[in-house]
């Protein structure tokens, strides 16, 4: 599998991972499997603390690559090519570090789905937004784009292929901020590093407890947080975080 396809790089707890197939960056089958593969290392590796996922060029991800859709009359081709399309998503959303986007162009169909996937996110200025697979006669993505928008803007965007701008998104508080294209990076990196500078511990139960609560009634939900929050009142580091706000000092934690 050639790396080209999509880059890995590691700096001070934090890991850059950009797509790389010029000139839109589109999701053929070798960029899904090194995704996976990027971000199982990422969840494992116990010096990288947080993940930024970009793009080359000036587009994000316009999607996935037609021309590598499976051919209908080989068995099995479809299912596998769902089956890993399925897990560059889960494979992002699952990652055991938070996942910040800095979408620095369009981000359509399969591009969006990847935005979706992660846990922050940021956008350039030119940045555009889209589910156009009913323009190729295709059906597909809403349950991406439910963890994004309210009913109404999901079916229209998914019955007609309109697109949003990045300003539109941010005034529906779907993204953390709109900047220049020369701002993009340095700020996702600068959220990725001061994520990278917490408790590394604290930020891998946070994003769990985060996932877990997504998935959850509100009634379950609040339960959950309570336990959550019982066991780790147990552990040493809780004790010695109150004394020390009681005493006005600053914590010795030990990890335990």
């Amino acid at each position: 599998m050639s790396e080209a396809a999509v880059s890995f790089e590691v700096d001070r707890g934090v890991a850059l991972v950009t797509l790389n197939r010029p000139p839109v960056n589109a999701l053929n089958r070798e960029t899904r499997r090194r995704l996976v593969a990027i971000f199982d290392e990422i969840s494992e590796r116990e010096d990288i603390r947080c993940a930024v996922l970009t793009g080359s060029g000036t587009v994000f991800c316009a999607g996935a690559d037609l021309k590598d859709r499976p051919a209908a009359d080989i068995a099995g081709d479809f299912l596998e090519h769902n089956r890993i399309t399925r897990e560059t998503g889960n494979a992002i959303r699952e990652c055991s570090k938070p996942v910040i986007a800095a979408v620095n162009g369009a981000a359509l169909g399969a591009g969006l789905g990847l935005m979706a996937a992660c846990d922050i996110m940021y956008a350039s200025e030119n940045a555009t937004f889209g589910m156009p697979e009913i323009n190729v006669g295709l059906a597909g993505g809403a349950s991406m784009l439910r963890t994004l928008f309210g009913r109404s803007t999901l079916r229209r965007m998914f019955f007609t292929g309109q697109r949003l701008s990045a300003h539109e998104l941010l005034r529906r508080n779907v993204l953390e901020d709109v900047l220049a294209a020369d701002e993009l990076l340095p700020a996702a990196l600068a959220m990725a590093h001061e994520i990278a500078s917490k408790a590394p511990l604290a930020v891998v139960y946070a994003k769990r407890a985060a996932n877990m609560v997504d998935l959850m009634p509100q009634r379950d939900a609040y339960r959950f947080e309570q336990d959550f929050t019982m066991a780790l009142a147990k552990t040493e580091d809780a004790r010695e975080a109150r004394m020390a706000f009681l005493e006005k000092r600053q914590p010795q934690f030990k990890g335990r």
